[in-house]
């Protein structure tokens, strides 16, 4: 265990989570919820999981870097 600014971590603080929710996703990427769900709808990135009446979309970071590339390239296209 390292001892940094007076808190333990461990080994395990250092993994990087395979998925990330769509609220944390639309804030990594600096967009609001409603244009990452339209975008992640329009090109069928992302996965929902559903339980009873509750539904939250994860995306991989794979993901992330390819929905990053298409709201630029939707962004540059717009400018023209």
């Amino acid at each position: 265990m390292v001892l940094r600014f007076g808190v333990r971590r461990t080994h395990m603080d250092n993994q990087v989570p395979k998925y990330v929710t769509q609220e944390r996703a639309a804030l990594l990427l600096g967009i609001p919820e409603e244009e990452l769900s339209r975008i992640s709808s329009e090109s069928e990135l992302g996965c929902t999981e559903r339980a009873g009446d509750q539904e939250e979309t994860f995306f991989t970071y794979e993901e992330l870097r390819q929905i990053c590339i298409l709201s630029t390239h939707r962004l540059t296209r717009a400018r023209f």
